[in-house]
Parts: structure tokens; C-alpha cells; sequence
């Protein structure tokens, strides 16, 4: 097979937190998700292992890694390592792409409600 093509009815949506994810099947070993969101991440959390790709398709806001304000606005690309507190606010549409991708096993809560 030269190519696979996953149909967006395919693909599995849920919400969590206020936002909007869209679930692909992982690329090899990387997950990849499309996050949408009126106002952001409301609960931090770490991964033990995957690190975190978010591209900014639209909008802006910022990320807060352990505690540190990174803001961010469409067309950037931001890299996070596994064991780093994150959540996000603002209007965003992001790409997230883990690696390896994401396992349920390995989040962590750190904080369930941020506003």
C-alpha cells in the first residue's frame, strides 16, 4: 500500500478539560492530535514519557510550563519535554504531536481545575 487515508468521520472526538481534541491513529510510534479551544487547558498535568509538539494553526494564548509563561500565536511551534507541568489558555486550533505517542498510563494530574 503506497498510502493511508483516515476520513474525518474516522477519526475519534472528545472533550476534555474545554477542549475539543480530534484523536488520529499514531504514526508509527508519534501520536497526533488537532486541539481546539475557546480558552484553554483547565487542568495541568505532566506525561512520564512522551514529549509534546504543539504547532499554533490559529489564534494565541499562552502555555504555562512549570509555572513559566510562554506566550504563543499562529504559526508557532512549541516543544515540551516529558515531566513538565503544562496546561494552556487562549483561542487556539493546534496540531499536538507526542512522542512516543500519548498512553493514559503515563499522565500525571497535577492540578484538576486552573480557573
Amino acid at each position: 500500500m503506497k498510502y493511508k487515508l483516515t476520513r474525518s468521520s474516522e477519526v475519534p472526538k472528545k472533550e476534555k478539560c474545554g477542549v475539543d481534541i480530534n484523536i488520529y491513529p499514531n504514526i508509527g510510534r508519534v501520536g497526533v492530535v488537532k486541539i481546539k479551544t475557546e480558552v484553554g487547558h483547565n487542568q495541568e498535568f505532566y506525561d512520564k514519557k512522551s514529549a509534546f509538539t504543539y504547532i499554533i494553526l490559529k489564534g494565541s494564548g499562552s502555555f504555562f510550563l512549570d509555572d513559566e509563561e510562554i506566550k504563543v500565536s499562529a504559526g508557532d511551534m512549541i516543544e515540551i519535554e516529558p515531566k513538565t507541568r503544562i496546561y494552556y489558555k487562549g483561542s487556539l486550533e493546534m496540531i499536538e504531536v507526542t512522542d512516543p505517542g500519548w498512553e493514559p498510563e503515563n499522565e500525571v494530574k497535577t492540578r484538576e481545575s486552573i480557573w
